[in-house]
């Protein structure tokens, strides 16, 4: 039965004349908004001598109307940030969150002493404070709502519905997860991977995802998102091939994936439910293209106004982005602070030296020490290697994106969640996904580059 017909053909105004205008409304916000986000995300053009996709230029053209206000906003999310678990009593909700809550206390607090440089020498070196404060913090705070509008018309209008009814044949034998976790899996890697738990948890108490599926979601596909991704391209200063380092990394991100679920310890986790009975999917197995559009059309026609649509997604963008930006300032300078003055992760970089060194990676400890500070920090891997070759730079940025797991952010948001993983299998799942990650792109990266 076609839900959007009939729910059309039920309503009281339910005419033929209303149907159509309904059914070419429904088909105009789907190939519309879809084909606006495409635009936005994926199709790079040339702008002041610069070859970027459109958000990025959208970004760097609205940061560049005052370089100021930029700053002070972005101090604004830092502070509200800071101020957000204890205004909802969230901070006691566990230890982890604890802690968190005290990082983005010290986040705040750093960023306040580098605006305003009134910081002690160590914080106000160029490469410390100022570095991460103004190339980091101001374009995460502008880009994450900004993103925000153009992710909620290539994710809300039906574009993922559509592919997911589509991938439902290959979900369950490449990566043993429901077909519906294909739209789960795409909303993290586009999205972002706050808006992909968010639904993983929540399907997963809903019993529609086991203990082992929602396991695999949450470690194997809820990566930070595109908008991310743009930041850490740009840092690495290979925005110029964006559309390789985009879908290689994608690709490489989801075959870590499947192989990781297979070997220890996923594939010893229970398919026990939530709640006392689960309801697994229903298996759609002809008309595959009839059920792809009608859920398409559903979740068109069910979708808000854009104003309504826009609002509901700069909110939240602006919500995350003060969730993110004191934890980065804070657990960002500590990596930092680290990496530069101790010799902590140049230790932890001897664990994967051979297997750099065995790639022939062009700067092999460089690299090897990139893979161990991935664990603190997406972002600070890509610092480590500013001044490598371009081979190195494009490894690295797919692997801080791909191993998916870090402790400033993504692993206590998984630890706050009601999905029951243990913070060793956290642990050995980073370490096999960097293994993995570093197996396969390495070759990639030599091959087309």
């Amino acid at each position: 039965m076609n839900n959007l017909q009939e729910t059309i053909d039920n309503s009281p105004i339910a005419t033929r004349e209303d149907r159509s205008v309904y059914q070419f409304r429904n088909i105009f916000r789907f190939f519309f908004f879809s084909a606006i986000g495409i635009f936005m995300f994926f199709i790079p053009i040339e702008l002041n001598d610069k070859s970027s996709i459109p958000l990025d230029h959208l970004v760097t053209w609205l940061r560049s109307l005052s370089s100021t206000a930029s700053a002070y906003y972005a101090m604004i999310l830092v502070l509200l940030g800071a101020v957000y678990p204890f205004y909802k009593k969230t901070w006691r909700k566990s230890k982890v969150e604890m802690v968190l809550s005290g990082f983005k206390v010290l986040g705040a607090i750093a960023a306040f002493l580098v605006l305003f440089e009134i910081g002690p020498a160590w914080l106000m070196a160029e490469d410390m404070g100022p570095y991460w404060y103004y190339s980091l913090l101001i374009p995460i705070g502008v880009l994450v709502p900004i993103g925000a509008i153009f992710l909620a018309m290539l994710v809300g209008y039906g574009l993922l519905e559509f592919i997911g009814i589509f991938m439902q044949p290959i979900m369950r034998p490449v990566w043993r997860t429901p077909g519906r976790s294909a739209i789960d899996a795409v909303a993290s890697f586009v999205g972002s991977y706050s808006i992909g738990l968010l639904i993983t948890n929540r399907i997963y108490k809903e019993g529609k995802y086991t203990k082992r599926e929602a396991i695999i979601i949450a470690t194997g596909f809820s990566t930070v998102s595109a908008t991310f991704m743009i930041v850490v391209a740009k840092t690495l200063d290979i925005m110029h091939i964006w559309n390789l380092y985009f879908w290689l990394t994608f690709l490489v991100t989801f075959v870590v994936t499947a192989i990781t679920v297979r070997i220890w310890p996923i594939n010893k986790l229970s398919d026990d439910y939530y709640t006392e009975e689960g309801f697994p999917e229903e298996i759609i197995k002809e008309n595959r293209i009839r059920h792809a559009w009608e859920q398409a059309m559903t979740t068109a026609h069910n979708a808000p106004k854009l104003k309504e649509n826009i609002y509901v997604n700069v909110k939240d963008g602006l919500v995350m982005a003060m969730g993110i930006l004191p934890s980065i300032m804070s657990i960002g300078l500590l990596g930092l602070i680290l990496a530069n003055q101790t010799p902590v992760f140049d230790y932890l970089g001897y664990i994967f030296y051979p297997l750099t060194w065995v790639l022939q990676i062009p700067e092999p400890f460089l690299a090897a020490k990139a893979a161990a500070i991935n664990l603190i920090d997406m972002f600070l891997p890509s610092l480590v290697v500013l001044q490598a070759s371009l081979e190195t730079k494009f490894i690295i940025g797919s692997l801080s994106i791909s191993t998916i797991l870090f402790f400033s952010a993504l692993i206590p948001c998984i630890l706050s969640t009601e999905i029951p993983i243990k913070m060793s299998h956290i642990l050995a799942i980073w370490f096999l996904r960097t293994v993995l990650t570093l197996i396969i792109v390495t070759p990639l990266a030599f091959l087309f580059l």
